[in-house]
């Protein structure tokens, strides 16, 4: 398909298209929203361009491992704010739970525990045995630092002092690993 294509088609055309293994058509999606997604970032960030340039990276991966769950109902710039929305609701979450008193952590998770229903289990085994077979191509250094941060969430500080790095090196490394992370997704999608 041409390029003019991909420019007037609609979200939804873009959304089947990509459903169906075309990545330029996914490309086109978060380029349509991937500025107002950052300054919204920015703007609850205070600033802070390193996390808005992390949690825009981690929306879009899971716009697209969760893009078959879309409803046509809706519109796809409603869905991907609400993804928005929660990917930032998560981080404030990591960031307030810094703080929370060790003895009080199991508290919080066991009072807010009401269990996934077995479709939702069977979709997060799914998309992690997909995960985990992306990260296994992933060179060492890198599948290390996204377990770190996104399967332990670790602060960076924590990752720095475990791996016996400087921050800016951490942050340099965790955001290649992302962007290597996205784009095995994105060749898997066009096979």
């Amino acid at each position: 398909m041409e390029i003019e294509q991909y420019i007037v088609s609609t979200d939804q055309q873009l959304v089947e298209r990509a459903l169906d293994g075309d990545t330029v058509a996914f490309e086109h999606l978060f380029n349509r929203y991937r500025d107002s997604i950052y300054q919204l970032y920015v703007q609850r960030t205070s600033g802070r361009t390193d996390d808005a340039s992390d949690l825009l990276q981690e929306t879009f991966v899971k716009v697209y491992l969760n893009m078959q769950r879309y409803d046509s109902r809706y519109t796809f710039g409603q869905w991907v704010y609400t993804i928005a929305r929660n990917t930032f609701i998560d981080y404030m979450r990591r960031k307030r739970d810094d703080t929370v008193p060790i003895d009080r952590i199991g508290e919080r998770v066991s009072s807010s525990w009401g269990g996934p229903t077995p479709e939702e289990r069977m979709i997060t085994d799914q998309s992690r045995a997909r995960l985990e077979s992306l990260l296994e191509r992933m060179s060492p250094r890198y599948r290390k630092l996204i377990e770190l941060r996104f399967f332990k969430e670790y602060s960076y500080e924590e990752i720095a002092a475990e791996l016996q790095l400087p921050m800016g090196t951490v942050k340099t490394q965790i955001h290649r690993a992302r962007e290597q992370l996205c784009r095995y997704i994105t060749e898997s999608g066009s096979r």
